[in-house]
């Protein structure tokens, strides 16, 4: 046993550094995902889904450098990595527009152009029911709108990036619900 510490010695400070790294690094981020969430006065659960894929993604960056640390050959891994990739292409190719919905929920949490609660107008000519919206959750991959009349329209994250969005004042909206003009 201790011949094999001996040995791989430098392996084991090298994968002991790495995974302190991470866990400083995904800490200091968690605490600045929470404070960009508490100043933006964003909810809790969207904090806690942005707060898991970025630490989703430093073990991603941690199993690569730890891969890289031990000497794993890189011919029979990138044989492996290959055949994995073509499988999770094609399944992924299909949902491609989930992956899409996520990245955009993700843009959305940092750039904060609304929040729940406001009330907007989505300039979309193919939404069948145009007017103003309420603003109920922001989910991984849409959003929950809620119409005057108690409807509500789930609508994809990625669409909120492409289309024109108009957060609409209090003072613009009559007491009857209807868009003062």
């Amino acid at each position: 046993m201790e011949d094999l510490l001996l040995s791989y010695k430098n392996e084991l400070l090298a994968s002991l550094i790495t995974l302190v790294v991470v866990l400083i690094l995904r800490f200091i981020t968690y605490k600045a995902v929470r404070k960009v969430g508490s100043i933006s006065d964003l909810n809790e659960a969207r904090i806690r889904l942005v707060s898991k894929y970025i630490s989703f993604g430093y073990w991603v960056l941690a199993a690569l450098a730890l891969i890289l640390i031990w000497g794993v050959n890189i011919k029979e891994l990138g044989l492996i990595l290959s055949s994995v990739f073509a499988v999770i292409g094609v399944a992924l190719f299909a949902q491609w527009s989930i992956l899409s919905n996520v990245t955009a929920g993700i843009i959305l949490f940092f750039s904060f152009p609304f929040k729940i609660g406001d009330r907007i107008q989505i300039m979309d000519k193919d939404l069948e029911s145009s007017g103003t919206y309420l603003i109920e959750d922001i989910k991984a991959y849409h959003i929950h709108l809620r119409r005057e009349n108690g409807e509500l329209l789930t609508y994809p994250n990625n669409l909120m990036l492409q289309k024109a969005v108009c957060v609409i004042a209090d003072e613009d909206i009559d007491n009857d619900g209807s868009d003062a003009i």
